[in-house]
């Protein structure tokens, strides 16, 4: 077993040895975490208000969670399903196409990460449709593989340099009520960003040619952009009307996030993909993809498919997360969770000037910060340090957003409420802070 070392050493280490181009947030190097709580090498904790980007939803190192890991890991870590099969994957499937909104008969898949996932929904909406177009929208983030990075938005970090990137990938603006690219306001707007659509077949990509948009149901990294609720059914029409299919990214709205299983289910639409990752195994690399089984069965065998995907270990990793949301009754603690946050986020509001916007699904939320009210102009410094006044306090906090200046909030649904108070309470000192 390795001895412990300071942060200031595993740093050293770290600049010699690990990639350039990969960069932590922090400079605490974890040793352990329960709950809503980690620890670093040096005895410091932390209030987590990061999740791990959207993963913990669960909270860190859960019993069960933890136990369910460690049985199969008795048993056997790997078998490679497309060798030889095992129960776990089956069972996890089974729960996902309950889980994944709509009606429609589903089936799954497994892969290992988000932009994984998001590759095979691509691939098999491709192979479906006979069509090779994809939609994606400003703002968005759909990973940073080959395709994932050509459908997100975002140039820096993600892509500059780092191309060329797939073709056939088109991009059109988002709902984003706070900085409409229409300057439209709503609800007089009658949603008008979704009729868009309709224009973007003319001068962008044809209706014909197109095999699937790509969505968020809240933008993560570009901002927590929630979209108005008729939002995706629009879409959603104008899809069916000239069969495309629509990909729904649930990779860091599901497994609760939101309040919902899937944020899907609060908009009422049921897509004909979707991707989860992230929270679905509580830090054991998994992720899905869920679909009308008609398009998932479309594709010839071993044409999708991975050497780890579905691992044992992850997926009786991610059947006691189910079992701990349902018998924890998480999406109830949740939907709480997400109306202390707006309340209190509001009450911000209505005391800092600097706060321009407060804006997500449930616990899913976000406030960004603006130099005024009147212009809307990004204060990505102050948001900077703001972060940097939690962390130097005990509270772990993340921005996003294009101009860096939306603070989300991802943490754990177990947080209990000694917790979330001092993490708030931190939080209201720094802006208090800032604006001297």
């Amino acid at each position: 077993m390795e001895t412990s070392q300071t942060n200031t050493a595993l740093h050293e280490l770290r600049n010699k040895f690990i990639a350039k181009g990969i960069s932590s947030a922090t400079g605490s190097y974890i040793s352990h975490g329960k709950g809503a709580l980690i620890v670093d090498v040096e005895g410091r904790e932390f209030i987590d208000f990061a999740g791990g980007i959207a993963v913990m939803n669960v909270g860190h190192s859960h019993p069960k969670v933890v136990k369910a890991i460690k049985d199969q890991a008795e048993k056997f870590t790997h078998t490679c399903f497309m060798v030889s099969p095992y129960q776990s994957s089956v069972t996890l499937a089974k729960k996902l196409c309950a889980e994944v909104p709509g009606d429609s008969p589903k089936a799954a898949m497994f892969a290992n990460s988000g932009a994984e996932a998001v590759e095979n929904a691509v691939k098999i909406a491709r192979y479906y449709t006979q069509k090779s177009g994809i939609i994606a929208f400003e703002n968005g983030f759909h990973g940073r593989t080959l395709m994932g990075m050509t459908l997100t938005s975002k140039m820096k970090p993600y892509k500059f340099g780092l191309g060329p990137f797939a073709p056939e990938v088109y991009r059109m603006p988002f709902a984003h009520c706070y900085r409409c690219p229409f300057n439209k306001e709503y609800p007089n707007c009658d949603v008008a960003c979704a009729d868009h659509l309709e224009y973007f077949f003319i001068n962008h990509v044809a209706a014909e040619q197109t095999a699937a948009i790509i969505v968020e149901p809240v933008q993560g990294e570009g901002g927590f952009i929630a979209p108005p609720k008729e939002y995706f059914k629009k879409l959603k029409a104008i899809c069916e009307k000239n069969n495309i299919l629509m990909i729904a990214d649930e990779i860091q709205t599901g497994i609760g996030r939101t309040g919902y299983m899937f944020a899907m289910e609060y908009y009422g639409v049921e897509a004909d993909l979707t991707t989860t990752a992230k929270s679905l195994a509580a830090g054991m690399p998994l992720s899905a993809v869920v679909g009308k089984k008609e398009i998932m069965d479309a594709v010839h065998p071993s044409g999708i498919g991975g050497t780890y995907g579905g691992n044992p270990v992850a997926c009786e990793a991610a059947l006691a997360v189910f079992d701990i949301i349902e018998s924890e009754h998480l999406l109830a603690q949740a939907k709480e969770l997400g109306k202390t946050l707006n309340n209190t986020f509001v009450k911000f509001q209505e005391k800092y000037e600097i706060i321009g916007d407060v804006r997500g699904i449930g616990p899913m939320i976000a406030m960004e910060l603006v130099k005024d009210r009147q212009s809307k102009i990004p204060a990505p410094e102050e948001t900077k340090a703001l972060v940097k006044h939690c962390f130097d306090r005990g509270l772990i906090i993340l921005s996003c957003g294009s101009h860096g200046n939306v603070l989300r909030f991802l943490m754990p649904l177990v947080i209990n409420d000694e917790q979330l108070k001092n993490g708030l309470d931190i939080i209201d000192g720094g802006l208090a802070a800032i604006r001297q």
